[in-house]
């Protein structure tokens, strides 16, 4: 196997190079044999023979170099192509020069390096290609002659010059194609690091006016808290007053602690700074704040899995990304919720089913961008599945989001941490 460098382009290319001369090398081995053998030609059998054996011996220390982390440059694979340009002139000066039928072989590296390397490279290959050619127009070692079968050698070398062109042609185009590819394939990772890079803006921009927003809200939550206490401390016979003072205190405090975690939080870049947590412990404490949070929702939970189950890597981040997509499946659902958690000694598969309208007109298209909610106006901001999928894929995970009979399905996948043996 080559080396993760491979995956270059130019090492990509070589590594082709290095496949399509291996043919090449194969396409000579035969062709040789069937003058020797068949045709009976007279030709410097040693002479040819050694090139061929040379250029065996490149093609075999290509192998080992493209082994090697050494990176592939420009210089390195213009140079392969012209070993292989004189090879091909050595072979056709010995066989005949410019009247040999596969004369049109030079095509293939003149194609090559049009496709591969930058444009000066390719008129250089092009002026080499052409001054080779045009000296064996006047030096070469002529192929023998019959006159008394000059009309079947005629016929042999129209032959020829159609097998010829026929591998041209096939060697460029499976080389073209492969090309095609790779530059396919180089668009597309850009084109996924570009939105890497994009979401990464947006998720920076969010912290920042989340750690603004934690600030500026401390101040009104505590003047609450202690209104609040003030009325417990005033209505104290009242006791259906007194039950919705503490469901209100509750949830004040409940925020407080959000906005002191949040900000505690806020440096905690990287997976790796939480802690292990056994799984089904951690989905009963979220699902035991959420609850806290959105203590009207009806849902029920079923979780299953290997015993004792495997740790799970527990960080507010992550915890929160949940808590997202259970808000959000709560204010879709019209009835209850279901939860169901399967996991094995590798995975985590979670899955919540609501029961509202599923996804439906634009939300199927742009569910999960950011900024887009939804919801009518005032009752979401569009970020909440936003930041869930991009937390929960920095963790290793993915989310998927599919709709199912009588609603929609919130699939997560999360790895587990991994018992050592």
């Amino acid at each position: 196997m080559f080396s993760d460098l491979s995956q270059s382009p130019l090492s990509k290319n070589l590594q082709r190079l290095f496949l399509l001369r291996n043919i090449v090398i194969a396409a000579q081995c035969l062709t040789f044999a069937l003058a020797y053998w068949v045709l009976e030609m007279q030709l410097p059998w040693t002479e040819m023979v050694t090139v061929a054996a040379l250029l065996a011996l490149l093609n075999l220390a290509t192998w080992f170099r493209l082994r090697r982390n050494w990176p592939v440059s420009s210089v390195e694979f213009f140079a392969q192509l012209l070993i292989d340009v004189f090879a091909l002139s050595a072979l056709l000066y010995f066989s005949g020069g410019s009247t040999n039928p596969f004369i049109s072989l030079y095509l293939l590296p003149l194609t090559i390096a049009a496709a591969a390397l930058p444009w000066a490279y390719t008129w250089l290959m092009a002026a080499i290609t052409i001054s080779c050619y045009t000296l064996l127009l006047f030096y070469y070692v002529p192929l023998p002659h019959d006159h008394e079968e000059h009309i079947s050698e005629f016929n042999l070398h129209v032959s020829g010059m159609w097998l010829a062109f026929v591998l041209s042609t096939v060697l460029i185009a499976w080389f073209v194609v492969k090309m095609g590819i790779s530059i396919r394939e180089r668009d597309k990772d850009l084109a996924l690091a570009r939105e890497q890079a994009l979401r990464n803006e947006q998720i920076i921009a969010l912290g920042t006016l989340a750690a603004g927003a934690a600030h500026e809200l401390g101040t009104p939550l505590a003047t609450m808290a202690i209104v609040t206490g003030e009325l417990q401390n005033d209505y104290k016979e009242n006791s259906e007053f007194q039950k919705s003072i503490r469901i209100l205190r509750d949830q004040i405090t409940h925020c407080k602690h959000t906005l002191t975690q949040l900000l505690a939080d806020a440096g905690q870049a990287r997976a790796e700074d939480g802690s292990g947590e056994a799984a089904d412990y951690f989905l009963r404490q979220v699902l035991e704040k959420w609850q806290l949070m959105r203590p009207s929702v009806k849902f029920t939970y079923h979780g299953k899995g290997v015993q004792p189950a495997p740790q799970i890597l527990n960080t507010q981040l992550l915890s929160q990304s949940i808590l997202n997509l259970l808000n959000n499946a709560a204010d879709a659902s019209l009835k209850h919720i279901e939860i169901e958690a399967n996991w094995n000694d590798h995975e985590l598969q979670l899955e919540i089913l609501d029961y509202g309208e599923g996804l439906i007109g634009e939300a199927a298209q742009r569910a999960g961008e950011a900024f887009f909610t939804s919801k009518a106006p005032g009752q979401g901001f569009g970020i909440g599945l936003f930041l869930a999928n991009a937390n929960i894929e920095r963790f290793g995970g993915s989310v998927r989001l599919t709709n199912r009979e009588g609603g929609a399905c919130t699939k997560v996948i999360l790895p587990l941490i991994r018992q050592s043996t």
